[in-house]
């Protein structure tokens, strides 16, 4: 059995880690705030990897500013990496973006921060680009919403289920380090604009949903293809639409 240790075991693609790491047979160490881990100030983080064979990063912040996100990732890395060294760790997989590395603004600047420590701390590492989770069409709602409108940035994409995300993760734990992973992508481009429109058709909050090109370099790429997966990427099943599907029959919805 593996004792897979999992940072921001509690957060969106982290529930799903965990879920799939335990259906896999391993043992699974949860890493949060919540489970008296902090990754930034370190606490608690070199007992919680006590006996574990690999880790995965899935640890998250929110935020679209470079500087905090660099700020967070670097720091959650070499916290990670020491401990991991300390606790004789002999895998840490990390979950980055596709594109992150050629249009590193805002949020992404911290993942591309994450990738290149990561990169250059030896040869115990493995990296999974992944596009947007279908989620990221409800988190533009909550983000673009203004004056009974929703401004939603000129984006391509090629969201993919979290849950395959999580899979390919573990998928990847269970072996040896491999460096950088094939990209994984969902099963098809789409425009973030119609993903946004059909999320709150379906969720019968209709507004008008305006679609606007961002500035400088990271409004080129998200325009332009840069954050689609390349022609060797894995493809996940689930579709945006079959998502959406779920999200309506859920308790609650």
């Amino acid at each position: 059995m593996t004792r897979v240790a999992v940072a921001g075991g509690t957060g969106a693609v982290g529930r799903h880690v965990v879920e799939a790491a335990r259906r896999a047979g391993h043992e699974t160490v949860v890493i949060a705030r919540s489970t008296g881990v902090d990754l930034v100030d370190g606490h608690g983080l070199q007992d919680a990897l006590a006996g574990a064979d690999v880790v995965i990063d899935v640890s998250s912040i929110g935020t679209l500013s470079a500087k905090a996100s660099v700020g967070f990732f670097e720091t959650v890395t070499r916290n990670l990496l020491a401990a991991e060294g300390k606790a004789g760790v002999g895998h840490h997989v990390a979950l980055s973006i596709v594109g992150a590395a050629d249009a590193p603004s805002g949020y992404y600047a911290g993942k591309a921060a994450q990738e290149r420590l990561l990169t250059s701390s030896g040869d115990r590492w493995s990296i999974l680009r992944a596009t947007q989770f279908h989620e990221f069409a409800a988190q533009m709602v909550k983000r673009g919403a203004m004056l009974g409108t929703i401004l939603v940035p000129k984006m391509l994409s090629q969201p993919v289920a979290a849950a395959e995300v999580a899979e390919e993760l573990v998928a990847i734990a269970g072996g040896a380090p491999r460096g950088l992973a094939r990209d994984l992508g969902g099963p098809r481009p789409e425009r973030m604009a119609d993903l946004v429109r059909r999320y709150v058709r379906a969720t019968g909050r209709p507004r008008p949903v305006v679609e606007v090109r961002m500035p400088g370099a990271m409004g080129r790429a998200s325009a332009d293809g840069t954050l689609l997966p390349g022609p060797r990427a894995k493809l996940g099943v689930q579709t945006f639409d079959e998502w959406l599907k779920l999200q309506d029959e859920a308790p609650g919805a």
